[in-house]
């Protein structure tokens, strides 16, 4: 098989038979990550914020893994428990990506395990080896160096 799982002692085991993030190549597809902290075991203390925190924190754990951080996130899927609480959790998303922010799917959910009130799962892409060969002055993969983005 070619792919890995990926696991992180900095990031909540699995709760059931899945892995925290699966890697294919170059793509790397991270399970949803509950606002778990590793430390305890537990549920983030506190609200939305301090929840939606916890769930970044171990994306970025996970991707670290793999030596990328959250640049490397193309599409996250928010999970909520309530969409009143979409305008608290974009604030502190919007501290974890710069622009080119990454495609994002939002969405209500009637629950989620433990009695979160959000999961966040996500997909990257390791793109070094491709950034190293475009950085080159030949670029081979581009028709017009101008017009290459990377």
């Amino acid at each position: 098989m070619i792919q890995k799982a990926i696991h992180s002692e900095n990031a909540p085991k699995a709760i059931g038979p899945y892995s925290p993030a699966v890697k294919v190549g170059d793509f790397i597809y991270l399970s949803g990550q509950l606002p778990i902290d590793p430390k305890t075991g537990k549920l983030a203390e506190g609200g939305i914020a301090e929840q939606t925190e916890q769930c970044l924190k171990n994306v970025s754990a996970v991707l670290a893994e793999c030596g990328l951080g959250m640049e490397y996130v193309l599409k996250t899927t928010v999970y909520l428990t309530d969409m009143n609480d979409f305008a608290e959790m974009n604030k502190v998303y919007g501290t974890y990506f710069r622009e080119p922010y990454p495609a994002r799917s939002a969405a209500e959910v009637s629950k989620l395990a433990l009695g979160a009130k959000v999961e966040i799962e996500a997909f990257a892409m390791d793109t070094r080896a491709l950034e190293v060969i475009c950085s080159e002055e030949s670029c081979a993969n581009c028709s017009e160096k101008e017009t290459c983005e990377f």
